[in-house]
Order: C-alpha cells, then sequence, then structure tokens
C-alpha cells in the first residue's frame, strides 16, 4: 500500500469504523461480507433491514459499502465507489457535510437525497461508467 493511499484510508477511518460497526453486525445476524477493489462490500442479515428502514438499495460509510442485495452492489458498484472516494476527501466531515448539503438543498426548494451535491457527483460517476468513460 502506497502512503497516499494509507493516508487515505487513515483519513476515513472514523467514518469508516461506523461501517465495520455495521459489518460486524450483519456476520452475526448470518450476512455476507466480501472485499472488493479496497472496500468491504456487505449485504443480508443486519444490512437489509437497515437499508429498508432508510428505503436505499446500497450506502457507503468510508471503506464499507452496504447493499440490499449482492446485485445491488453491483449495480450500484461506481455510485458508491464515488462515495467512497467523497469520504476519502473529505474524512471525519464526510457525514455531516453530506447532511448539511441535503439540508441546504432541501432548504432552497430541492430534494434532500436527489439535489444533494455528493449525489449529483455520485450519479455522474456512475453514468460515466456505463458508458465507458
Amino acid at each position: 500500500m502506497t502512503p497516499g493511499r494509507a493516508c487515505r484510508y487513515l483519513w476515513a477511518f472514523p467514518v469508516t469504523a461506523l461501517g465495520l460497526l455495521a459489518a460486524l453486525l450483519t456476520a452475526l445476524t448470518g450476512g455476507v461480507l466480501r472485499r472488493q477493489e479496497g472496500t468491504l462490500e456487505i449485504h443480508g442479515g443486519f444490512s437489509f433491514p437497515l437499508l429498508c428502514l432508510l428505503n436505499a438499495q446500497a450506502l457507503t460509510l468510508g471503506h464499507v459499502v452496504l447493499g440490499i442485495s449482492p446485485y445491488a452492489l453491483a449495480f450500484y458498484r461506481m455510485h458508491e465507489r464515488a462515495h467512497v472516494r467523497q469520504c476519502e476527501r473529505w474524512g471525519i466531515f464526510f457525514l455531516p457535510a453530506y447532511f448539511l448539503a441535503g439540508l441546504w438543498a432541501w432548504l432552497r426548494g430541492g430534494r434532500f437525497y436527489h439535489d444533494n451535491r455528493f449525489e449529483i457527483i455520485a450519479e455522474r460517476a456512475e453514468r460515466a461508467s456505463r458508458a465507458g468513460f
């Protein structure tokens, strides 16, 4: 691992720690954990009802990606990788910044999720990957 990559993992670790807690709970409740391209992808067990409660197909917490199913993890992989990169940039400030961006979008008359700047960037990354760029 390069020093730059190690720094990105360390900077994102406070958020990743929340993801690791979700991974532990997922493993203890029969879910599946799998390393994939520098992240830990998890589904089933604890992750399933959590994502249903949040009405989400996938969710990124640092270097841990929760998915409603292995198919959702594969389908949304590039979108979630964009969030991993965002978390590597923002570190411990990622979750508050994400929330504030959603709140700002909502206060301006938009939608908390779809008009959130972090989501717009992730959507662009997903579209670019599907277009082969």
